[in-house]
């Protein structure tokens, strides 16, 4: 298993991504409209990783710097954004190695919050993130006043 920084806009980023809309679909009934540019990923404000096994693209994982305290978020924050591994690839414990990469990165950034959004639907996502030592915290971004939201976060 390899993982590697890539641009957000890299193939294998997004073939990655449009996997976890349809999974967000499958779940939830909806894409996340999140609006992100691959500018948001690029270091020192943000990184894209994506794990490969034997060549294929197999999980992904980012972070980007939020600073907006309009839109919830606290100065200094990270948020994570699509985490996801393929059906075939998971209980191996890869998007737990690309969140201590991503939180890693972010710290060394000089972030001192990650934060992140998800939903009662993926209840694996709830469980590597509580484990990891998320807790939950107020709303932000786009899906704040989101039903379906649930938000956390771990100092860094």
């Amino acid at each position: 298993m390899e993982i590697k920084e890539v641009a957000y806009d890299h193939p294998d980023a997004v073939e990655l991504s449009d996997q976890v809309q349809a999974e967000y679909r499958t779940r939830f009934g909806y894409d996340d409209t999140t609006p992100l540019r691959p500018s948001y990923f690029d270091p020192p404000r943000g990184l894209y990783l994506v794990a490969y096994e034997n060549g294929a693209p197999v999980a992904s994982g980012g972070w980007r710097a939020q600073d907006a305290e309009d839109e919830g978020y606290a100065y200094g924050d990270a948020e994570v954004k699509r985490m996801y591994v393929t059906p075939g690839a998971r209980g191996q414990g890869l998007a737990r190695r690309i969140l201590a990469v991503l939180e890693t990165s972010a710290r060394e950034a000089g972030r001192i919050r990650m934060g992140l959004e998800t939903g009662e639907a993926l209840p694996e996502a709830l469980a590597l993130y509580t484990s990891s030592g998320y807790t939950p915290t107020t709303g932000f971004g786009v899906y704040r006043d989101n039903a379906d939201s649930l938000f956390l976060a771990k100092p860094l």
